[in-house]
């Protein structure tokens, strides 16, 4: 369930400015979001997992904050997230 070193890397190569950018909000919107996928997936799964349902609201809350922030600085570089990442407005 947790994100290994080689899915991280690729998204970070993906969406980061450089390859040691972890700290842009782009590759931190990419990372909650693979971590929202496998969370999502796992309660599918596992229903009565409360505690895993509680660390995916964090997850998808913290996210929104991070894209509300992005959104008010760059609009085209939150444009263009959300449509890579298949993210729903």
């Amino acid at each position: 369930m947790a994100l290994t070193k080689e899915r991280k890397a690729e998204l970070i190569a993906k969406f980061g400015r450089n390859s040691n950018d972890t700290g842009s909000p782009e590759v931190q919107v990419a990372l909650l979001t693979d971590k929202i996928n496998t969370l999502t997936e796992h309660l599918r799964t596992h229903p009565k997992d409360h505690h895993s349902r509680r660390g995916l609201i964090l997850c998808v809350g913290k996210r929104r904050r991070l894209l509300d922030f992005l959104k008010s600085k760059s609009l085209d570089s939150y444009l263009k997230l959300i449509q890579e990442l298949g993210i729903r407005k």
